[in-house]
């Protein structure tokens, strides 16, 4: 079923890609051969959309549209898409850019930084900070920008703008002086000395 899967996967980004070269070569044609074209692709589109609002409305009349279903129908890469495309993704761009921050999250972790969504507003702005650990590595912290980037992009391709602060290093924890010198006072205590 998984191998089964995999050649949709495939079969369906292959047939985007050949709409986009159909579309490109109907250029040859002349600007009206074009522009037909074009006019094609999105009545066929808007046809198919009004089939997959039908389809989700008869599912909810019915009981069947659970959150599980919903939640399976989001997780689909190739559904998921096609209801994006016609405005009828069952998450909000909110909940989609928190599921992409948090399968990268890992990946921030691995180099020191994390992410926060301080804001989603109306207009499509996402609002992020990012605490980057900076590890001693001048491209972490763009490496690390450029991840969420892509995470976010990738979940809510309806976000226009992305703003990131740069927090600069993640909080880290604080030692007492105190402490340092308790530290000290042991090691002097221990037949070390203490310069002073």
């Amino acid at each position: 079923m998984a191998a089964v899967r995999q050649a949709a996967a495939t079969d369906w980004r292959a047939a985007g890609e050949r709409i986009d070269a159909l579309l490109t070569a109907s250029s040859a044609g002349g600007v009206l051969a074009r522009e037909r074209a074009e006019e094609l692709v999105r009545t066929v589109a808007d046809l198919y959309g009004a089939g997959l609002q039908r389809l989700l409305e008869l599912a909810h009349e019915r009981g069947a549209l659970t959150g599980e279903v919903l939640d399976a129908l989001a997780a689909d890469d190739l559904v998921a898409s096609l209801l994006l495309v016609h405005g009828l993704h069952p998450h909000s761009v909110r909940a989609r850019v928190e599921r992409a921050l948090d399968q990268v999250r890992p990946y921030l972790g691995s180099h020191g930084g994390d992410v926060e969504l301080t804001d989603v507003a109306d207009g499509g702005t996402v609002r992020l900070r990012l605490l980057s650990g900076h590890d001693g590595c001048p491209s972490s912290p763009v490496t690390l920008k450029l991840a969420v980037e892509g995470a976010i992009e990738a979940a809510a391709p309806e976000v226009t703008r992305i703003e990131v602060d740069d927090a600069g290093p993640a909080p880290g924890t604080l030692i007492p002086v105190s402490a340092l010198f308790a530290r000290l006072g042991t090691a002097a205590g221990a037949g070390g000395t203490v310069a002073t």
